[in-house]
């Protein structure tokens, strides 16, 4: 089965995805230009997200839909296990967002192209004036009744396990007064771990739990760290077990 998979993504998934990707870049390139910025910088993705998924026939399994509130802005924070939590969270999510990510995506192409044409952030640490932008952007979009995802470990863990929290994206939520909502990912890891070897997709199941938004209970630092841990904790409940407990993520 497994050699019927490569050969399959190899001939069909991957050539699939790759005309998406170009399809979907060029799609929001034009629409955020002619039209609502808003629209063509989310569901375009969103569907590119899911056909993916389904192109490379990966099965997934939403819950916690329940625990979000119509016209709410959240801050969701997930764990980062692997690529495929992009599609995972894009396709299913089912909110109006925009990504926290790293400058460097910029460079990748059509992705990085389509994420400044539909103003994804970016995080740029490089100096406080990029730093203030990056936070300014964040707080422009959350003021205007949308949402931000972000993945507080900072980079992809390289054993499955869950790297720590930084404390930007709560410490934005203070700012704000607003929710956090914690994201557990399950499955990515497993389907590619580390894209920088080069290995094959492997077929798994993905799963992402929305667990309770944790509202705030006052401003200033001890709310930030309260909701740091709250969260973290509350992503940790949700793996599964092969991947419980902390583990030193050395590209942290």
């Amino acid at each position: 089965m497994t050699f019927l998979y490569r050969i399959y993504q190899l001939l069909i998934g991957l050539p699939i995805v790759v005309i998406l990707t170009i399809i979907t870049a060029l799609t929001v390139g034009i629409g955020t230009t002619i039209g609502d910025g808003h629209f063509w910088g989310y569901y375009p993705g969103r569907w590119w997200a899911k056909l993916i998924l389904k192109v490379l026939l990966i099965p997934v399994k939403v819950e916690g839909r329940e625990h979000l509130e119509k016209d709410q802005s959240y801050v969701f924070v997930a764990n980062h296990q692997g690529s495929f939590d992009i599609f995972l969270i894009y396709g299913h999510l089912g909110r109006n967002f925009k990504w926290m990510m790293k400058h460097q995506l910029k460079k990748m192409p059509f992705v990085g192209f389509a994420c400044q044409k539909s103003h994804q952030i970016f995080v740029d640490k490089r100096g406080p004036s990029k730093v203030r932008k990056t936070y300014e952007d964040a707080r422009e979009i959350l003021q205007e009744g949308y949402s931000v995802v972000v993945f507080p470990e900072g980079s992809r863990t390289f054993t499955g396990h869950m790297g720590l929290f930084r404390k930007g994206a709560f410490a934005l939520a203070d700012e704000l007064q607003l929710p956090v909502v914690p994201l557990t990912i399950n499955g990515s890891f497993n389907i590619l771990p580390r894209m920088r070897d080069g290995k094959w997709i492997k077929w798994h199941p993905l799963c992402l739990t929305i667990h309770q938004a944790i509202y705030p209970v006052g401003k200033g630092p001890d709310n930030v760290n309260a909701t740091l841990r709250q969260a973290y904790d509350s992503v940790m409940s949700a793996l599964v077990p092969e991947y419980q407990g902390y583990v030193e993520n050395p590209d942290q």
